[in-house]
């Protein structure tokens, strides 16, 4: 058999309907609903919206790519916003809007405090080390 009908058969093949399910394709509207969508909903619940499953919508993203550039960018713009007023509330002077911020995006956490006793009476010499924001550490 030729090249040229090997290419005809391939083409006749794939204008064969073989069945299945079609493929589902989101127009430009949807893409514009899918970064609304993504400030509020998981990719589950924003496939549920075009009904179909979240493997499907994963899917869809793979074959189109504006789909997952959409979706990325509605949750980015989303966690700006956010975290702009967070940040803004922190500034103001709001203690638990600075805790959380500062739990969240530099590391910070709240230990238990713990208190060590012996049955031994000796002097016992601590040395506590504090360390600064700049990663400098000094020794009380």
């Amino acid at each position: 058999m030729d090249t040229k009908a090997i290419m005809d058969s391939k083409a006749i093949m794939d204008s064969i309907d073989r069945g299945g399910r079609p493929t589902k394709k989101l127009t430009e509207k949807d893409i514009i609903q899918v970064e609304a969508l993504a400030a509020v909903c998981t990719k589950s619940q924003v496939a549920r919206h075009f009904d179909m499953t979240e493997k499907t919508f994963r899917a869809v993203e793979k074959r189109q790519p504006e789909v997952f550039t959409a979706y990325r960018r509605g949750r980015a713009k989303a966690i700006a916003e956010v975290g702009s007023i967070l940040l803004q509330k922190a500034r103001d002077g709001d203690m638990r809007a600075a805790q959380f911020y500062l739990k969240t995006q530099a590391g910070w956490s709240e230990k238990s405090s713990l208190e060590l006793t012996s049955a031994i009476e000796e002097d016992r010499t601590w040395t506590i080390e504090i360390v600064q924001p700049d990663g400098l550490a000094s020794n009380m």
